[in-house]
């Protein structure tokens, strides 16, 4: 069995917790929206059409924020057409997945659904094949009162009251040639500062997120940032990231440090924004959204879940990437979510993509039931009981070697502090796949006094690393107490066994 140490001190803090950063995404996708929150004749639907076992399990799962329509689906969308009365709404080809779009939900119907699961709304507007008319008449539709024409349209839709959307996507990977009017970084920096300018003339209130590399591994990547940035700084909140992971070729112990990547991917992008910064003398600052993430298992443009293998018929809703998530699955996505919360300071957005069905941690079934990923733990927990400060944290851990970034801590942590209720809520994996780690957190400044909640996730008994939840077992992984918290001399000891991710909560005094 190996040791680790991890030192907190109450003065050393990275910042606020950031609430956005537990957001999620809905994206109109394969069985996302229809038959995922969305299904009219389903026995668990309301009046709107609206799953309520999935709605129980979004409240559960906590997102703060939900990031719509898309996505690559949102650079051919017209919001128009998901507006007005639901029969008289057409039927469009979506290209970006192949798939029929009825507009049978639209901007209406998703906010009546966040405000049923209490979650800010992050609208995404399309700058693929359209522009500065287009967004600027959306916010309009949205956030004014009344006594024009888009804001008398959206009362005659049945909307008296404006939706105050503050959160705006200035398009969606358009560094992508696979995206719908893909462009340049100039092309789209100047799209993207006029149409900001546009739109916040409408509303100088709202908050507005430029499109930064579709990944790390962009030959763009950098450049990209910094050009956008030079047209847009001074009109825009943030710039986006995305990163997608997944285990190559049985590489569990590289995939399981993927969060050391996401570490280096933030830092890069905020040395880029501060470079534009300091080059252009501006005084504001632009931060991070880092609006779409997870563990995605892209198999390859053949793969039958992909949308070039469904081209050779058009369906509405099928299914696409609905991948089943493992043990080694979860625990990673602990990690990612460790590595977002250290960075709280510069990324105050962050989106899982997605809330249900298309890589997502729920999965629900048509006609069916819902049921909870093994990834939806990590999240859930986060999200309830990261409150307060982000703590600096220094961690002294047994190392794994990996192929991909070389030896990499056994033992990832973050952790958080209610300063006014006293709870400390630490957040921690143990990475490595063969040993039990016995780990001390020592507190500096604080004294803890009781353990309020102690909870693991790891190979349930008599599974392996791939174990995962399924409509036939829906709680084969859960969370399940860990025994083996005690606090002695003001050190809190743990022992977390070989591929885990657990949350320790517990009760403090400052001295």
């Amino acid at each position: 069995m190996s040791a680790a140490r991890i030192i907190l001190d109450r003065d050393f803090q990275v910042g606020k917790v950031p609430r956005r950063l537990f957001g999620s995404f809905v994206e109109h996708m394969g069985r996302c929206v229809y038959t995922g929150i969305y299904e009219p004749g389903h026995p668990e639907a309301d009046e709107r059409g609206f799953r309520q076992d999935v709605l129980k399990l979004v409240k559960e799962m906590g997102p703060t924020v939900v990031r719509y329509p898309g996505g690559n689906f949102v650079s051919g969308y017209r919001w128009e057409d998901g507006v007005g009365p639901i029969e008289d709404r057409p039927r469009r080809i979506d290209g970006a997945w192949h798939t029929i779009e009825t507009n049978a939900f639209g901007l209406h119907e998703f906010m009546e659904w966040a405000k049923a699961a209490d979650v800010e709304v992050m609208e995404a507007i399309n700058l693929g094949t359209r522009g500065v008319e287009a967004a600027r008449a959306l916010v309009e539709y949205a956030n004014h009162p009344s006594g024009t024409y888009w804001s008398d349209l959206r009362r005659s839709h049945g909307a008296e009251e404006p939706f105050g959307i503050k959160l705006w996507c200035l398009g969606n990977e358009l560094d992508g040639p696979w995206q719908i009017g893909h462009k340049t970084a100039d092309e789209y920096g100047r799209l993207a500062q006029e149409s900001a300018k546009a739109m916040k003339l409408v509303d100088p209130e709202i908050e507005l997120v430029a499109v930064g590399s579709s990944s790390k591994s962009m030959p763009t990547f950098g450049s990209w940032e910094h050009t956008v940035l030079s047209h847009t700084y001074e009109e825009v909140d943030f710039v986006s990231m995305h990163a997608y992971y997944q285990e190559h070729d049985g590489d569990a112990a590289s995939f399981l440090a993927e969060a050391v990547d996401m570490d280096s991917f933030i830092e890069g992008v905020v040395a880029t924004i501060d470079a534009v910064k300091a080059a252009g003398k501006h005084t504001k600052q632009v931060d991070i959204s880092f609006d779409e993430w997870n563990v995605w298992y892209q198999r390859g443009l053949n793969s039958d879940d992909q949308p070039h293998q469904v081209a050779k018929e058009w369906k509405t809703h099928p299914r696409l990437i609905e991948d089943s998530y493992s043990v080694t699955d979860a625990v990673v996505v602990g990690t990612l979510l460790h590595s977002l919360l250290r960075h709280g300071d510069r990324v105050k957005i962050a989106n899982q993509a997605q809330l249900v069905n298309v890589i997502a941690p729920i999965l629900s079934e048509e006609g069916g039931p819902a049921w909870r990923q093994a990834s939806f733990w990590p999240f859930a927990r986060m999200s309830e009981l990261a409150q307060g400060n982000i703590m600096q944290l220094v961690v002294d851990s047994p190392k794994v070697p990996t192929a991909k970034f070389g030896d990499v801590d056994a033992v990832d942590a973050t952790a958080t502090w209610d300063d006014e209720g006293g709870k400390l809520a630490l957040f921690v994996a143990n990475r490595g796949l063969k040993e039990a780690t016995e780990i001390t957190l020592d507190l500096r400044g604080l004294a803890p006094t009781s353990v309020l909640r102690a909870e693991l996730l790891t190979i349930p008994e008599g599974g392996d690393r791939h174990v995962a939840n399924t409509l036939e077992n829906p709680e084969a992984v859960t969370l399940v107490p860990l025994d083996s918290v005690g606090i002695e001399d003001g050190v809190v000891n743990l022992r977390l066994p070989a591929l885990s991710w657990a949350v320790v909560q517990l009760e403090t005094t400052q001295i």
